[in-house]
């Protein structure tokens, strides 16, 4: 590790008194060097500082170099005479005149101009002063000004001017008059700690003048809406009585259900849409029509005793009752639960149950008239193939009736069993005779009278049976046949008893469409029946006072955050 070495400084009194503004006389021309000592002549006896005479110690000694400068140590270029200012003294001068920030700004451009090299303000006003220019100098600001900013500058203050002149005004604050050369008093320490204390209480007297201010808007803006909303709550304030009540849509369940119905029928899931649709309901304007045609919805918030933000005009409109009705009727659905649940308000206890009550009736009816239609058209294409059926049976009945009446004999089936019965044993007694004719035939000499008699027999037999026989072939009366009435009578027998089957069937199937109507029947299940409250509900005057608080300190906060980010933004 190496360090720079060190030089003393030696400070060597000049001749040339300082002038006033800090400047030094021009120095005498230096005289010509001495001879070197290599050149001395070697008889010449070199000077000693340790001679005969004592006061000779305190002389100057010659270093053999004479006038010539060599840098120092401390960066320096000319060794600091006795009564010369060091350069950190000489800005700190600078620093104690008071210049503004636009001077030292402007001294600044200027040594920017001229090429000096400066590490500070101070430092570039000293460097120009050293070269002989007037940093402050009119002439010299002007000429840093381009040729248009010049015009500009030039048109701006004639117009300020209006023709009468040039503008005199001092628009920046000066630390010295015009003419005036900067002071080079040093300031005190009472001086410095009197200003001090006046930049200080310039301070504390913008803060206070702020903070006033700032007061001034919070009461204005924040302060003085809540004591009005305030004094509204607990004063003017009607109060209000809110009767509230709960109910779930059922559905019917019907019997042998399986499948998704029956896994989805208990839960909410099954009546969903139809809760959301009362909820609609019950907050539409017919809901509120139907209110006030009932029970005077209107009448009852038109009252003077209510609060002018709470009451009705006379003779208001439905527009501005719906506008009400829409406060004062709050309904929610939980669709987790299934459950809606209603709040109603108004200026009286018992008024307000009515109004709950009647709400809810509304609500029944609605739900009830959700499937009217779909059970009504299901039972109405029942009922219609149940008539039919049963007026076709009554058709065939009549035809087998006249079949009847027509033939003359109840039954055609059991009269032709009969007769055929009888047919058969008069056959079979005739089988009987031939059998004995034949026996008495068979005798060589058979008895003429007994042979006569069983021929007589058999021709009656066979007259007998002929004769039933014509019957079954003939109807009685008419110009048709047995079998021909026979078969028709059995044809509409036969339809007769197909038209009992599909009359049958529409009975079974309307009887099947009315359990699917049931099915579908909903109904409301009061889980909270409205009950009048007997303290008012409404104002809630605390709660609604902190919120009208918190609600204009947000609008304030939000103001003068965007007031300020728009000053932030036309000021950059």
């Amino acid at each position: 590790m190496t360090t720079n070495p060190k030089a003393q400084k030696y400070r060597i009194r000049r001749d040339a008194p300082v002038l006033a503004d800090g400047k030094s006389a021009p120095k005498a021309p230096a005289p010509a060097a001495p001879p070197s000592p290599k050149a001395a002549t070697p008889n010449t006896p070199p000077k000693n500082a340790q001679t005969d005479d004592p006061a000779s110690i305190f002389e100057p000694q010659d270093d053999g170099f004479g006038d010539q400068k060599f840098p120092s140590a401390a960066g320096g270029t000319d060794v600091i005479a006795a009564g010369e200012l060091t350069l950190e003294e000489e800005i700190a001068r600078v620093r104690n005149e008071g210049l503004t920030g636009r001077q030292l700004r402007l001294a600044r451009r200027m040594a920017q101009k001229h090429g000096i090299q400066a590490t500070s303000d101070f430092e570039a006003v000293l460097l120009l002063r050293r070269r002989g220019i007037d940093p402050f100098d009119r002439s010299n600001i002007v000429a840093l000004i381009k040729p248009h900013e010049v015009e500009e500058a030039t048109s701006r203050a004639l117009a300020r001017t209006d023709g009468a002149g040039a503008d005199t005004r001092v628009q920046l604050p000066q630390t010295t008059q015009p003419g005036q050369l900067p002071s080079t008093d040093v300031t005190s320490s009472d001086h410095r700690a009197a200003q001090i204390f006046k930049i200080q209480s310039d301070i504390s007297k913008r803060r206070r003048r702020k903070l006033a201010l700032l007061t001034a808007r919070l009461m204005f803006f924040v302060f003085l809406p809540t004591l009005i909303a305030g004094y509204y709550y607990y004063v003017m304030a009607t109060p209000m009585y809110a009767t509230k009540s709960a109910f779930v849509i059922q559905k019917a369940e019907g019997l042998g259900q399986s499948g998704l119905g029956s896994l989805f029928s208990g839960t909410q899931l099954a009546t969903n849409q139809d809760s959301v649709t009362v909820q609609s309901y019950l907050q539409s304007r017919d809901a509120m029509q139907r209110l006030d045609k009932d029970l005077g919805f209107k009448t009852v918030f038109e009252n003077p005793s209510i609060d002018p933000l709470q009451r009705l005009p006379k003779g208001s409109s439905d527009e501005q009752a719906y506008r009400l009705y829409e406060k004062m009727v709050k309904i929610g659905y939980d669709p987790s639960e299934g459950i809606v649940k209603m709040e109603v308000v108004a200026p009286n206890p018992s008024e307000s149950q009515k109004f709950s009550e009647a709400l809810i009736s509304y609500a029944e009816q609605q739900v009830d008239q959700l499937t009217s239609r779909l059970r009504g058209d299901q039972m109405k294409g029942a009922r219609e193939s149940y008539e039919d059926a049963e007026a076709k049976v009554f058709a065939a009945q009549a035809k087998v009736q006249k079949l009847q009446e027509k033939v003359g004999i109840l039954d055609p089936v059991s009269e032709n069993s009969m007769v055929m019965a009888q047919v058969s044993s008069f056959e079979t007694e005739l089988q009987r005779k031939n059998l004995e004719l034949g026996q008495l035939l068979d005798n060589p000499r058979p008895n003429q009278a007994r042979v006569e008699g069983v021929k007589g027999d058999i021709a009656r037999l066979k007259g007998v049976i002929e004769k039933l026989r014509n019957q079954l072939t003939q109807a009685k009366g008419s110009g048709e046949s047995l079998a021909a009435v026979t078969g028709q009578l059995q044809i509409a027998q036969g339809e007769l008893q197909t038209r009992q089957m599909l009359l049958s069937a529409a009975a079974q199937q309307m009887e099947t469409a009315r359990i699917e109507a049931n099915k579908q029947v909903r109904y409301l299940e009061m889980g909270v029946r409205p009950v009048a409250p007997d303290e008012a509900t409404y104002p809630r005057s605390f709660s609604n006072t902190v919120l009208a608080f918190l609600i204009f300190s947000g609008i304030y906060l939000m103001l003068s955050l965007t007031a300020s980010i728009l000053r932030e933004q036309v000021s950059s």
